[in-house]
This record gives structure tokens, C-alpha cells and sequence, in this order.
């Protein structure tokens, strides 16, 4: 809604009551919501009443399932950079949300979740549908908040949107009680410009920033890592003038990848479990290591009493939690990386290091004999998830964004999909989370209309949350879905394998056949099982204006390599 229309708004309803529920849709508006996503039931029941009556002003979109909603929200935020919305009943409705919001929290993204809730008289009885969901959400939530009067509707909003979206963003859960949405009050809504005790920016120290500075300009083996607090602070301009006159390779995390685009020359690929050989085996080698916007986790660190001892490390960061939380660093420079990246590139040395950089190329060029040639350009009769990517990649030119649910086409994804412009990876890091990925493209599609999408499934995550294909058909949310179907709960099949002697339990799938599941949405849909069928059923996909569900029949035991075994050192990856 425009900023003139609330203001309008607001002066028509100047000294008139309002009920609590009414006082919801208001609030939304005021913080510039133009869509949230939900489902209806007996808590929300008068909420979902106003949203009938405000429809010309609030879209709301009804996904097929809770989880559906909050990860739909995930995905709109992610891919707009604005707050998402999603809405719940009590009970059932609002614990159904918890692991979107768990995911949201670990992952940084913002999102304000709204439930109803039994009416005050009734709280703490067992009533029908009544659960703790402030007790339960605590844990995982940035900030939580039970209304039971309909006079806080307005502050706890304002809160709600703020503290979401500031600083570290997160999910934010306000429950607000039947009877608190009937009841009638003069509203006002004004919005929060700022939380006693509470700082999402804090001031960055010039102490740490020339002492940054001294360690950057005399360094003979510094490396990158960045995350996603590139991508969150809008930082993207920022570091890339810092990698470019700095001269430092650069290497992502998962959540980091696409602030640079993949085809940068000081771009030297992805840290991690599965990440690239050389950025993972010179992590033990470089003399400074500066970390920007990224959590030190088990994922990327491996075993952290072997992980860059030899090296200074300097951790840019957001918030002060994450510091020498897992790693202990020598400079940390706490603040908007936007902000303290700028102060670091006027004060530093424009330098290049191409010796060092050619240490990751020859490393590079190993990995490729022993394990990128064979993904992308196999022999083997049975067709690759790799050569799945590049396909995908060919057709959009690098400029699509790519959706990722959790297993090994997540890692492939990640490993070989070309990225032009930021924004453009979305993926369950930190918690890994099954059955993300489809609701989460629904919801980056509807954020970037502008932008293909295109969500890249195993069979196992996809059926997890398969119903959003309701969602999809009823709006005609044209998303493109690609399936990559072994038969397997790939990631955990490979575990097995390699350190259970292949005693595979419970990780095989009798699948369904998903493109006559497609068609019964009235979808449309098609299976490639042949490498020569599979760039024309590509191309078909992406020159499609309309939702598209592809099959892709990919080897059944194929493993994702390189690879860092649970607890060892970043320098021991695998490559086979």
C-alpha cells in the first residue's frame, strides 16, 4: 500500500474504535505489507475476517500447509529483501510454523510470524487448540510477544517489524488471543525508531580497523571467506571494491555465494563439507584469513582445533555473538560490514597475489581431473546432477535465482550454478531443512516476478512438502521445479556408504510417479531418463511462461565430492 494511502487512511480513522483483528490489518499496512501468506483457522478466525474486507489493499495467499507458509515467507524475504509474513492459527497451526521459524533464525532472514490464540480467560486450561507457542518458539525466535489486549496491537507490531529487520534480521512471533482481536480501541500506530537496550548497529571501533589494515597491507597469503552479511547489509558494491584492491582470493559459504558474481577473477569458490578443494586445503595455509558476514559453523570449519592455526584472522560481523563464539580471532571488527568494509579499502594498499592465487588454480585444476570433468562431462551412460546444473545454466545465462532444498543436489547446486547478480542463491544453511526449497520458491518467485526461478529438489525433500503445488496451480505462480530423482535419500545413502559399509538403511525411495502427480495440479510436466533429452526438456522448461515440474533421472549411487568427513581437519577433503 503507498505511504499517502495509510496516511489517508489513518485521518479517516482518527478517534473511531477499531477491533483488535481490524487493528492487524492496519498495522501491516502501516509497515508497508502487501502480502502475507497463512492459513486460516478457528483463533485467527476473526483476522482472516478483516483480510476479506482489506483483500483490495492485503494479498493474502493460502499455501497448502503451515510449513508451506513460513518457508514461502523465507523465500519472498530472501529474494526482495523485504520482511515476510506468515500466519497461523493456535495449536497445531502455530507449531507448525516452528521449524520455519528455526530455520529463519539460524539463517538470518527476516520474517514476522503471526498467530492467534484460546481467548485470555481460557489460557493455561488445555483448551481446545491451545499450546505455548511463546514458550515454544522462545528458543528460536529473535523476539517473541503475546498480546492480550487489543491496545498493544499498534507498539508490538512497530516492535515486531523492527526488530526483524534491523541489526542481524530474524523471525519475530506475535500470538495475540481471540478475545484481544474482538475488542475495540482507538488506534494509532506510530513506528518504532528505536529499542531501549537494544543495538542493532553497533559503532565500529577505528582502533580495529587500522589494525585490520596493518595485517591486510603486509600479508603475503591472505584469504576470503565471506557469507551472507554481504548479501543482508547490501554490501555487495563494497566488497567487491575491497577484493579488487585488496587482491585477496575470495571463497563463499553457502549463504554467501552470488554477492560476487562466479565468474570473478578473485572468486576461488566455496568453503566446506563439500566445498572446493583449494579454498578448503589453503585455509591451513594462508598467513591472514578475513572472515565477512559468515558464521565460523562445523560446516565450514571442520575441526576447529586444526582449523587456521597458522594463520591472524580478522571476523567482520553484525553481531557480537558470533564472535570468537567457535574461532578465536585476532581482529574483530563488530558493525555494518557495508560500513566497516568502506573504511577498510580507503585505508588499505592496492595489491595483487598472484603467486598465491595461482596455488588455488593448480589445486583447481586437480579437482577438475578428479572430479568436476566427470559431473559435468561424463562418460557413464546414467546422467549427473552436475551436467543437470550446467544445463539449467545455459538457458538462464547465470541470471536466474536458484532455490535449493538439503542433500547432495543442494551441494552440486551450490558447486556449479553460475550466479551474475546477488540474491540469486536460495538454500536452508544453517538448519537444513527438508523440504524447504518448493514453498521457498513459490515465495522468491512472487518477491522477483521479474527474475526466473527455478527450484532444484531431491525426490526425498520434494515430497515433503509437495502439496504447495496446490499453492502453485491455484495462482499460477510460474516457478520452474526440476527434480533430481535417484531413488535415494541421496546424502544420507552416501554417509552409508562411506562409513557405515554401505548398510543402507531406510535411505532407498519407492517414488510415485511425479509427473502424473504434476498433471493431477494440472501442471505441466515431463521426465528425462536420456542424456540426449535432456538441454531440449531444459529449454523447454525455462521458455515456458507457466509453473513447469521437470523430472531429471539422475544415477542412483553417484556420491558429491570433494568432501570433509564429519570432524576432520578442513586440510583432509576428499576427493574420492
Amino acid at each position: 500500500m503507498h505511504p499517502v494511502d495509510v496516511l489517508q487512511m489513518n485521518k479517516v480513522m482518527k478517534n473511531k474504535k477499531i477491533s483488535g483483528a481490524e487493528a492487524v490489518i492496519h498495522s501491516l499496512l502501516n509497515e508497508g505489507v502487501d502480502l502475507v501468506w497463512g492459513y486460516p483457522g478457528g483463533a485467527i478466525m476473526p483476522v482472516y475476517d478483516e483480510f476479506y474486507k482489506f483483500q483490495d489493499k492485503l494479498k493474502h495467499i493460502l499455501a497448502r500447509h503451515e510449513q508451506g507458509a513460513i518457508h514461502a515467507a523465507q523465500g519472498y524475504a530472501r529474494s526482495s529483501g523485504k520482511v515476510g509474513v506468515a500466519i497461523a492459527t493456535s495449536g497445531p497451526g502455530a507449531t507448525n510454523l516452528v521449524t520455519g521459524i528455526a530455520d529463519a533464525q539460524i539463517d538470518s532472514t527476516p520474517v514476522v510470524c503471526i498467530t492467534g490464540q484460546v481467548p485470555s480467560h481460557l489460557l493455561g486450561s488445555d483448551a481446545f487448540q491451545e499450546t505455548d507457542i511463546i514458550g515454544i518458539s522462545m528458543p528460536v525466535t529473535k523476539w517473541n510477544y503475546q498480546i492480550t489486549k487489543a491496545s498493544e496491537i499498534p507498539e508490538i507490531f512497530a516492535k515486531a517489524f523492527y526488530i526483524a529487520k534491523s541489526g542481524r534480521p530474524g523471525p519475530v512471533l506475535i500470538d495475540i488471543t481471540k478475545d484481544a482481536q474482538f475488542e475495540l480501541f482507538d488506534f494509532k500506530y506510530s513506528k518504532c525508531e528505536g529499542i531501549r537496550s537494544y543495538n542493532p548497529l553497533p559503532k565500529i571501533d577505528m582502533s580495529y580497523i587500522d589494525n585490520a589494515v596493518k595485517l591486510i597491507n603486509k600479508a603475503k597469503k591472505p584469504f576470503i571467506v565471506w557469507g551472507q552479511g554481504v548479501i543482508l547489509g547490501n554490501a555487495e558494491d563494497e566488497f567487491k571494491n575491497f577484493v579488487e584492491k585488496s587482491g585477496i582470493p575470495a571463497a563463499w559459504t553457502i549463504l554467501g555465494v552470488s554477492a560476487l558474481p562466479t565468474s570473478h577473477e578473485l572468486n576461488v569458490g566455496m568453503v566446506g563439507m563439500h566445498g572446493n578443494y583449494g579454498p578448503n586445503i589453503l585455509t591451513n595455509e594462508c598467513d591472514l584469513l578475513i572472515a565477512i558476514g559468515m558464521r565460523f559453523d562445523d560446516r565450514v570449519t571442520g575441526d576447529p582445533k586444526t582449523y587456521a592455526k597458522q594463520a591472524k584472522i580478522i571476523h567482520l560481523d553484525i553481531d557480537p555473538a558470533e564472535i570468537n563464539k567457535n574461532i578465536k580471532v585476532e581482529v574483530p571488527i563488530i558493525g555494518d560490514c557495508k560500513e566497516s568494509l568502506k573504511l577498510i579499502t580507503n585505508k588499505i594498499e592496492k595489491k595483487s597475489h598472484d603467486k598465491w592465487i595461482s596455488n588455488f588454480d593448480d589445486l583447481m585444476k586437480i579437482e577438475f581431473e578428479k572430479v568436476i570433468n566427470s559431473d559435468l562431462n561424463p562418460s557413464k551412460k546414467g546422467l549427473t546432477m552436475g551436467e543437470s546444473i550446467i544445463a539449467i545454466n545455459e538457458q538462464t545465462k547465470g541470471d536466474a535465482i536458484i532455490v535449493t532444498d538439503v542433500g547432495q543436489h543442494q551441494m552440486v547446486a551450490c558447486r556449479y550454478a553460475n550466479f551474475i547478480q546477488s540474491k540469486s542463491n536460495i538454500t536452508s544453511g544453517g538448519l537444513g531443512t527438508m523440504g524447504f526449497a518448493l514453498p521457498a520458491a513459490m515465495g522468491a518467485k512472487i518477491g522477483a516476478m521479474n527474475r526466473e526461478v527455478v527450484a532444484v529438489i531431491g525426490d526425498g525433500g520434494y515430497q515433503m512438502t509437495i502439496q504447495e503445488l496446490g499453492t502453485i496451480f491455484q495462482l499460477q505462480i510460474p516457478v520452474k521445479i526440476v527434480i533430481l530423482n535417484n531413488d535415494f535419500l541421496g546424502m544420507v545413502r552416501q554417509w552409508q556408504q562411506l562409513f557405515f559399509d554401505k548398510r543402507y538403511a531406510s535411505t532407498e525411495m519407492i517414488n510415485p510417479d511425479f509427473v502424473t502427480i504434476a498433471k493431477g495440479y494440472y501442471i505441466d510436466s515431463e521426465r528425462v531418463n536420456e542424456r540426449k533429452d535432456l538441454k531440449p526438456a531444459v529449454e523447454r522448461m525455462i521458455k515456458s511462461k507457466k509453473p513447469y515440474v521437470l523430472e531429471i533421472c539422475v544415477e542412483k549411487e553417484d556420491n558429491v565430492f570433494p568432501m570433509i568427513p564429519s570432524g576432520a581437519s578442513v586440510s583432509d577433503v576428499r576427493l574420492s
